[in-house]
């Protein structure tokens, strides 16, 4: 039981299921006031207009009332006006979660692009250098330049191991005829 309560407690506390809970509530919010907008402004200038003496609905039976006027069987309506309401709601709230998701994925692109833009400056030298008052700019450029001298002195260690490693087949050949004077006498 108590493996089952930290897998779950590991779960609530990742960082997605976080997010998605934050991202549902909103979601309902806005819904919510895009359900109002509609069924309070949308639905009643849908229902205006002139289809037959009903507007958008469509009376599949009347009610059926006693001589009294008391309804005993209720009417059995249609109300396309709703269903439209129900597609404008849907498309509305599919709409305003599209801009959130948009702008908070170019947020975070734009984040990445801060954390990741640098090669050889890590974090905390990037917030030293803002504390100093340097621009996005200046830092970039200070970046640009260590990563340009370590590629220059990571080019000239390679070289200069090349060099190394790269044996002239001259001075091989002449080692070798020298081993075998010296083994001739």
């Amino acid at each position: 039981m108590k493996k089952f309560f930290k897998e779950f407690k590991t779960f609530i506390s990742r960082g997605n299921v976080m997010d998605l809970a934050v991202g549902m509530i909103v979601g309902a919010a806005f819904t919510a006031i895009i359900t109002a907008v509609v069924n309070g402004i949308l639905k009643p200038l849908i229902n205006l207009i002139p289809i037959g003496k009903t507007g958008l609905q469509t009376v599949l039976r009347k009610a059926v009332e006693d001589e009294a006027g008391n309804i005993l069987t209720e009417a059995l309506i249609l109300d396309w006006g709703a269903v439209i309401s129900a597609v404008i709601t849907f498309l509305l709230t599919a709409f305003v979660l599209f801009l959130i998701i948009k702008a908070y994925n170019k947020a975070q692109s734009g984040l990445g692009k801060i954390k990741k833009g640098f090669d050889t400056l890590e974090k905390a030298e990037v917030k030293a250098l803002r504390k100093e008052g340097k621009t996005w700019a200046e830092i970039r450029a200070i970046d640009a330049e260590r990563t340009a001298t370590k590629k220059a002195a990571e080019e000239a260690a390679a070289a200069e191991a090349a060099a190394a490693a790269a044996v002239n087949p001259t001075d091989e050949i002449l080692k070798e005829i020298r081993d075998l004077l010296k083994e001739k006498k």
